[in-house]
């Protein structure tokens, strides 16, 4: 999976996905071009991950948030949310992160152009 964060811009679309007024801990998902998607407020700051546990393509967004740390609540494997990192098993490869910012109060979601 990519760590769509670190891409250009210029090689992102940016999408409208919601007003900038998520409470802290909590979450939004959503659907771009038919990659789910879960986006979290923590601390203020806005992080998006693909809904989709790579260990068994099982919904993600759902799971325990620890810290910046989100847990499958299938078999418990944790991803990171800043970047899609895979951290504990039994999953071992990353999933999609996805920039996120905001925008005139509004939160805009990166999506790499096809």
């Amino acid at each position: 999976m990519f760590n769509y964060t670190i891409q250009e811009e210029s090689k992102l679309e940016f999408y409208k996905i919601g007003e900038a007024d998520l409470p802290n801990g909590e979450r939004l998902f959503v659907e771009i071009d038919g990659r789910p998607i879960v986006v979290f407020n923590i601390a203020g700051k806005y992080y998006a991950i693909g809904d989709v546990c790579s260990h068994d393509d099982g919904p993600l967004g759902d799971g325990l948030l620890e810290d910046k740390n989100i847990v499958c609540p299938r078999h418990g494997a944790e991803f990171d949310v800043r970047n899609g990192k895979a951290v504990q098993m039994p999953a071992v490869v990353d999933i999609p992160a996805y920039p996120v910012k905001i925008v005139d109060g509004k939160i805009l979601l990166g999506i790499p152009r096809e």
